[in-house]
């Protein structure tokens, strides 16, 4: 059921799909991700009118905002420098009644941070920091990547008032360690998990072919994983992002734990509007399951209220070697 510029319609229905996430009441579970939808306040615009509870603006890169290096030399291609993001928040603000998102992608904890309190002086109502970094030095161990990661988001903290989220990659050697680590440093929510884009090998011209693909549900199993490992044992709210294609793959997400849903390819293979789909098909399976509020199915289908963890897991593995049947 969609929202109508603030509005929401599902109160005429008596269920309750409301969420919290960092701090903000949210209407229901499903925001837009930071997608080229974030470029333009008229395709922001849109995705409030097709009923998004939050919209995650697209990235400003760490390269961009040092000047280090320039992997935008077409400025057509990514109009925002700086100063210009801080403007576009402000106007995407002005234009819209959810909460707006900003996002930064880094993975240094340098002076690029000083840009954060911009950010948030022009009224974004949280900052979602993506920390993507593919190590490529032999010498770094998983200890020195995980203390540089949580080093930045307590600088980060230090330098805004703004709730923060930390995106993530899944490829930490404990995750669940990692993940309290983030929380000890101060992150108000984790998003699991940012894509770990891989560039094939052209043959013919022996280079490499980058290539973003959207995602599909079939990278769904990874996330609700360690969502269910997650939900209930760290203090951050928690956002699922990836593999949500369909309604059934966003009532999975809320099943193992997720406070909201993250759509992008989704919404960009089928418009803003699939985001109605998404809502109506969870109240109808609320109904179904005689529940009146989300609340009641978040973590249902976690490892909250299992003593031992590690050995659900290892009973999980077996179980799914033995369920072949050929």
């Amino acid at each position: 059921m969609p929202v109508v510029r603030g509005i929401d319609l599902a109160a005429h229905t008596g269920m309750n799909t409301s969420t919290s996430y960092l701090g903000m009441r949210l209407a229901h579970p499903f925001i837009a991700g930071a997608s080229p939808y974030g470029y333009r306040v008229e395709t922001i615009r849109r995705l409030e009118d097709a009923g998004c509870a939050a919209v995650v603006l697209h990235s400003l890169f760490e390269e961009q905002i040092s000047g280090a290096v320039s992997p935008f030399p077409d400025r057509s291609e990514y109009p925002f420098g700086p100063d210009d993001y801080a403007a576009h928040v402000d106007r995407a603000k002005r234009a819209v009644a959810i909460p707006i998102i900003a996002s930064i992608n880094g993975h240094r904890a340098t002076s690029w941070l000083s840009f954060a309190p911009l950010i948030e002086q022009a009224g974004a109502d949280a900052l979602e920091l993506n920390v993507y970094n593919v190590p490529a030095e032999p010498h770094l161990s998983g200890a020195d990547i995980e203390a540089h990661v949580v080093a930045m988001v307590r600088e980060l903290k230090r330098c805004v008032r703004i709730p923060v989220a930390v995106k993530v990659s899944p490829f930490f050697t404990a995750f669940g360690h990692f993940a309290r680590q983030l929380d000890e440093a101060g992150a108000d929510g984790l998003v699991l998990f940012n894509r770990f884009y891989q560039p094939d090998i052209d043959i013919r011209t022996m280079s490499m072919s980058p290539q973003a693909d959207l995602s599909t549900n079939a990278e769904l199993p990874l996330r609700l994983r360690w969502m269910a490992v997650l939900c209930g044992r760290v203090r951050p709210s928690l956002a699922l992002s990836g593999g949500v294609a369909e309604p059934h793959d966003g009532i999975k997400a809320i099943l193992a734990g997720a406070d909201v849903v993250q759509l992008v390819s989704a919404l960009l293979r089928h418009g803003p509007a699939h985001v109605a789909l998404m809502r109506s098909a969870l109240e109808r399976w609320l109904e179904w399951h005689q529940m009146v509020t989300v609340d009641e199915a978040r973590g249902a289908v976690s490892l909250k209220g299992t003593a031992d963890g590690e050995s659900f897991e290892r009973a999980q593995y077996i179980n799914t070697l033995h369920s072949w049947v050929g």
